[in-house]
């Protein structure tokens, strides 16, 4: 029997203390894995090719999945799937800290990829079914701030782990956690789910997203060691479109279909979606190609590094839901275009840096990055899903964390190939430093074009706030107080 010991205005905040233990683990483990490579490789003996795959398989799971999670979530229950998802992902995290081999680690990978699937989704659908509108940009604020705080602390954890312990902690820390949230959300999470007529599960459209998601994700990755026009990554991008062709016509024929292609006549969910992809195409390429440029360049450490991106994620964390508030406020119109315009700012901040940079060279971009990408994040998840009727939280949840998972694939893979048409020596070589800032410098600016071109996507698209009457505010948050239980 559930606790009664909160009034329903407190069981909302701890509703949100429920999902954000779930949200920080699905978080962490996307850089967490990171610092532990090298020690897992000489620990178990892999190869190369094998340790990414041990990062491959998690992202490429997680990929595909997101759009069944929702779906599930909303045909079965958020809150039976958002606890599906955690018991999934803390099991087989103990796997991962007991596997033996390359084989065992890659599957146990994989099984965890399908667990975030599961739980990411559910998150913000239960959000949404909980929280009022005039509430909700401020709870979505906070869910920002702690994935920005996960991936924050991911290297610096997995570094301490690794490196004073073993490599295996950084999956046995889930455990505890994990059954935390299982408790909590038993305790603090009601039951949500679509009660709109006949609805079933739509294994066509479920086959051809799946399908089409693995086909563009994995094509994707191997962009990595295959060249945009090798007949591999040709032949599965083309499957991708293929594949997303036929899920567009069979979900246009569908009477319940799993993904509602209505949502996207709304401007403002569209547009939000645009935007989010966009942010993923831009930043989170650059994320990963700061990394390389502190640790391969500049010579920092893995510890080091990661503390070089703290000022922007403790701005992240300071301000999302600050930022998520004043949406509720203004609407998040005017802080996703001012906060595209910063991010575009911050990446031409870092086009600035060279071989000498020091650590305060890199400070105003990283500044301006951190509250730009607070008061993007935040408002944009916040009018995607307040786009989104309640009763399909969990696909508009899924289809915006798509839009960002898929974005920053992108990302990498196109300024990956920016970078690499600019480098024609060994890494060895003196003018290897000069090429890779060259390389560097025209990803950033690349980024910083697809930037801008949100910013006005965000000012053309999403809808202008529209105070509601008090009474009629009253209305809509009693409808959403009985759609849940």
């Amino acid at each position: 029997m559930k606790a009664r010991l909160f009034t329903d205005e407190t069981r909302k905040w701890w509703t949100l203390v429920a999902v954000s233990f779930g949200l920080f683990m699905i978080m962490l483990d996307n850089t967490v894995v990171n610092v532990a490579l090298p020690s897992i490789r000489q620990d178990l003996g892999i190869s190369i090719s094998e340790l990414e795959w041990v990062v491959n398989a998690y992202a490429l799971t997680f990929g595909v999945l997101l759009l069944t999670g929702g779906k599930l979530a909303d045909l079965l229950g958020r809150r039976r799937i958002f606890i599906a998802g955690l018991i999934i992902f803390t099991a087989s995290s103990l796997w991962c800290g007991l596997a033996d081999s390359a084989n065992s680690l890659i599957a146990a990978r994989t099984a965890q990829g399908v667990g975030a699937a599961f739980m990411n989704p559910a998150t913000l659908s239960i959000l949404t079914a909980t929280f009022p509108p005039r509430l909700r940009g401020t709870a979505i604020g906070i869910w920002a701030g702690v994935s920005a705080l996960a991936l924050a602390i991911g290297p610096i954890v997995g570094g301490l782990l690794t490196q004073d312990i073993s490599w295996n902690w950084i999956f046995f820390v889930n455990i505890p956690v994990g059954i935390v949230a299982v408790v909590a959300a038993r305790l603090f999470i009601d039951e949500t789910r679509d009660h709109s007529p006949n609805q079933r599960l739509d294994l066509p459209g479920l086959l051809t997203s799946g399908l089409g998601l693995f086909a563009l994700t994995y094509g994707l990755i191997e962009t990595n060691s295959h060249s945009w026009g090798s007949t591999r990554v040709l032949g599965l991008l083309a499957l991708a479109a293929v594949s997303m062709v036929a899920f567009v016509i069979l979900e246009r024929r569908q009477k319940a279909p799993m993904l509602d292609l209505n949502l996207f006549r709304n401007p403002t969910f569209s547009g939000a979606n645009a935007v989010m992809g966009l942010v993923g195409l831009a930043m989170f390429g650059i994320f990963f190609f700061n990394s390389l440029f502190l640790q391969n360049i500049l010579h920092y450490g893995a510890i080091k590094t990661g503390a070089t991106f703290l000022p922007m994620t403790v701005l992240i964390i300071l301000v999302a839901p600050m930022a998520g508030r004043l949406s509720d406020k203004i609407g998040p119109r005017p802080l996703m275009t001012a906060g595209m315009v910063l991010l575009t700012t911050s990446l031409l901040l870092f086009g600035t840096l060279g071989t000498n940079s020091t650590f305060y060279d890199i400070l105003p971009a990283l500044v301006v990055g951190g509250i730009g990408m607070a008061i993007t994040m935040a408002p944009t998840t916040s009018a995607a899903m307040g786009a989104v009727p309640v009763d399909k939280a969990g696909v508009g949840s899924a289809v915006i964390n798509s839009m960002r998972q898929v974005g920053g694939s992108l990302g990498i893979a196109i300024m990956g190939t920016l970078i690499a048409t600019q480098i024609s020596v060994a890494p060895a070589s003196p003018e290897f430093a000069s090429q890779f800032v060259d390389g560097y410098h025209h990803a950033l600016q690349f980024g910083a074009g697809l930037l801008i071109v949100g910013a006005f996507v965000a000012l053309l698209t999403i809808k202008p706030a529209v105070r509601p009457q008090p009474e009629r505010q009253r209305a809509a948050e009693a409808i959403t107080e009985g759609q849940v239980g």
